[in-house]
């Protein structure tokens, strides 16, 4: 017999690939990297949603987990809580872009901010990426997924830079940009990476189309086994109370 949280992950998986037959075309050997090379080995289906204004307190919980050295990785100092409040309360939704990962229980365990440059600069066809991701949810690719989607979204948006700005040790972060084919400059503890971005072609704009709805619907499908299976474990719940008081009546 399947149950249900064994069920749920392969309905979304299928559900995906009913609704969006096209994401299943560009997960073949055929994928594209970031900077537009292809891509000899298939990456696994992550869905990634779109972060909103209305994600606010997701975003400052998710930051807020990070432990001292996650934070020190992440911004380049170990960040207070007052001050990764303040980063939460400046994020520009209508500028940049935020994009997320949750796992089965809603939670967010890995984001990533694509910081873009004001169109008003001379660096307007430059952004910065930042990801983040919780210790539960790594070794599974997370954040380079995150960085091929933000790279995606570059594309579209007509940037042909992409910055990596991090601390030297942080070796995740730098293998990342360097598998996508970003060139790292060292400068003592620091280190830049940029990665030099096609132009974006149709096959591009359509893919970042299919992720976002994709994104959308994977965070639906969780949400609705969340409240179904708190709802299942509300009735059990009732169940025992109503054994207890037949027991206690019969004695």
């Amino acid at each position: 017999m399947i149950t249900t949280k064994e069920w749920f992950p392969s309905s979304v998986a299928n559900g995906m690939m009913a609704f969006f037959p096209f994401f299943g075309r560009m997960g073949n050997g055929n994928q594209q990297n970031p900077d537009g090379r292809k891509r000899s080995t298939s990456s696994s289906m992550v869905p990634i949603r779109a972060l909103s204004e209305r994600h606010r307190p997701r975003i400052l919980a998710h930051l807020l987990s990070l432990d001292e050295h996650d934070r020190y990785l992440r911004f380049g100092y170990a960040a207070s809580d007052a001050q990764i409040q303040r980063y939460v309360d400046n994020l520009n939704f209508e500028r940049d872009e935020i994009f997320g990962v949750y796992n089965r229980s809603l939670k967010l365990i890995a984001m990533a901010h694509v910081a873009y440059a004001p169109a008003s600069s001379d660096m307007e066809s430059c952004a910065e990426f930042g990801v983040s991701v919780l210790k539960a949810g790594r070794g599974k690719g997370l954040g380079s997924r995150l960085f091929e989607r933000a790279a995606m979204d570059a594309r579209t948006k007509g940037v042909h830079l992409l910055f990596i700005h991090a601390l030297s040790e942080n070796t995740a972060m730098l293998k990342i940009a360097r598998k996508a084919g970003a060139t790292v400059e060292r400068d003592g503890s620091e280190s830049e990476a940029y990665l030099k971005l096609p132009p974006a072609r149709l096959d591009t704009r359509m893919a970042d189309l299919v992720e976002d709805q994709m994104g959308e619907m994977d965070y639906q499908f969780k949400k609705q086994a969340r409240q179904f299976w708190d709802f299942l474990a509300t009735v059990q719940e009732v169940r025992r109370d109503v054994q207890e008081g037949r027991h206690k009546s019969g004695q």
